[in-house]
């Protein structure tokens, strides 16, 4: 439990509500308990489980960690200590009673990186800690029978193994890859579908209903609530793992026919031999995907073609003398670079230091998860590219040919020089590529400021691997 057994008792007493509107009618529970023919003592106790103390804290020290936006309640992650002080018992009771419900999600729609929008369900925080509670239970009993093919969203598994896989395919000879993409997945999963999964593994009825209800959670777009008859929106500790269960029907089905293949949440790559057994694996996956689990294939993404004319998960592979070496794909460094530009339009008007600031998680992450890249080329093209926007940016921040002058010579350059190229008549653009500028403002002056660079951080993570 999130609060100690004396507060429980202190509050519960205090309180004769359940659910979480103390002032009137209970949101968060049934106003009657659901008709059944088992005792509480009969039931299986998976609930028990959920609610358990040391379940209930690590999933609120997930909760807390991971912050996030509030949900409708406008309850943020920093209350949320406060709030279960008073009302954990009477939702604790409405959870062991299989009355509780949850409260609607509030709908954020965020931009794709390759076009439209995918639809985020943001729950409250506490529907979002209860949530958290139930996978911690679920995914040890579930997880174990997924797909060793599978390396979405599950503990002590990778985007870094499932390339790896997609490597090793290719390496073996499958040089013709079905690359299927499912049609808006979260928002198209059938909840009979996905209910009927989830009982193959749970018996405890109060767990199933709890289950059902978030998947039924209506959509607060707006301002007004809408109900939801299909989908699981991303957003809930829930989703992914309820995803997998779905998918996993899939899996097996490739299995079956002995295909190779990786699939990370709802984007799956397999690996054929021939172009006509590509085009025969694409045609009946679409007819198994939307006669047996009632989804849809994006037709526009998907496609039959060979891996190097793919990507999978960012990277994409090259094939040279019998070997295949790990890239990374084309859109993957436009996304990068459209990201910096925009980081160094907003740093326009702030110091270098700072804008450095800003950059540098973006380049640690961006290079840590690539640095699977046989191209080493490539790390030192973004960092010489990246260095002389900034030496662009400085440029400007000079404003006057004196100042600039300055510049050049603190940075080493003769009063001759510095004169001469501080009055060249260039524009920013052409002198961020000069020699003056390289000269004065080399990487080891970047380096001073603590800019991350991709080649080093690549050699640094090359040796500890």
């Amino acid at each position: 439990m999130i609060v100690s057994d004396a507060e429980a008792r202190a509050s519960g007493a205090a309180e004769t509500q359940t659910g979480r509107n103390p002032g009137g009618e209970p949101c968060g529970a049934e106003t009657s308990t659901a008709a059944t023919e088992q005792t509480k003592a009969e039931l299986p106790r998976l609930m028990e489980a959920v609610v358990e103390r040391s379940n209930l804290w690590s999933a609120y020290q997930k909760v807390v960690r991971n912050a996030g936006a509030p949900g409708v309640d406008n309850l943020p992650v920093s209350a949320l200590k406060d709030w279960l002080k008073v009302h954990w018992p009477s939702v604790k009771a409405a959870l062991l009673e299989g009355r509780y419900l949850p409260a609607a999600v509030r709908a954020v729609a965020i931009p794709k990186p390759s076009g439209g929008e995918r639809l985020l369900g943001i729950p409250t925080v506490v529907d979002r800690l209860i949530q958290q509670a139930l996978l911690q239970i679920l995914q040890p009993i579930i997880d174990p029978t997924f797909s060793e093919s599978s390396y979405g969203f599950r503990p002590g598994r990778n985007a870094h193994q499932a390339v790896r896989a997609t490597q090793r395919y290719v390496q073996e000879g499958r040089s013709w890859v079905v690359d299927i993409d499912l049609e808006k997945f979260f928002d198209r999963v059938n909840h009979d579908i996905v209910m009927s999964r989830v009982a193959r593994y749970v018996e405890d009825g109060r767990v199933l209903k709890l289950v059902r209800r978030y998947l039924e959670a209506g959509l607060m777009r707006d301002g007004v609530i809408e109900a939801r008859g299909m989908g699981t929106p991303q957003g809930g500790p829930l989703s992914p793992l309820l995803s997998n269960i779905v998918l996993t029907d899939w899996d097996r089905e490739l299995e079956r026919r002995g295909h190779a293949f990786c699939r990370y949440a709802d984007d799956c790559n397999i690996y054929v031999r021939s172009e006509m057994a590509a085009k025969r694996v694409m045609a009946s996956m679409t007819t198994f995907l939307e006669e047996r689990l009632s989804l849809r294939v994006n037709e526009a993404k998907s496609a039959s073609a060979r891996p190097w004319e793919r990507k999978f998960l960012g990277y994409t592979v090259t094939r040279h003398d019998g070997v295949t070496r790990l890239r990374v794909a084309r859109e993957s460094v436009l996304r990068l670079t459209a990201h910096i530009r925009e980081l160094m339009r907003r740093g326009r008007g702030r110091s270098l230091r700072v804008t450095i600031e800003a950059l540098n998680p973006v380049l640690r992450g961006w290079g840590g998860y690539f640095q699977l890249s046989e191209n080493k080329r490539l790390w030192r093209e973004i960092d010489g590219w990246l260095r002389r926007r900034l030496r662009c940016l400085l440029w400007r921040q000079a404003k006057t040919r004196q100042r600039r002058t300055q510049w050049l010579r603190k940075g080493g350059l003769s009063e001759d020089r510095a004169w001469r190229s501080a009055r060249n008549g260039q524009g920013p653009w052409w002198n961020s590529g000069a020699s003056h500028m390289n000269a004065a403002f080399p990487k080891a002056f970047f380096d001073r400021l603590k800019l991350v660079s991709l080649v080093d951080q690549n050699r640094q993570l090359q040796r500890h691997s």
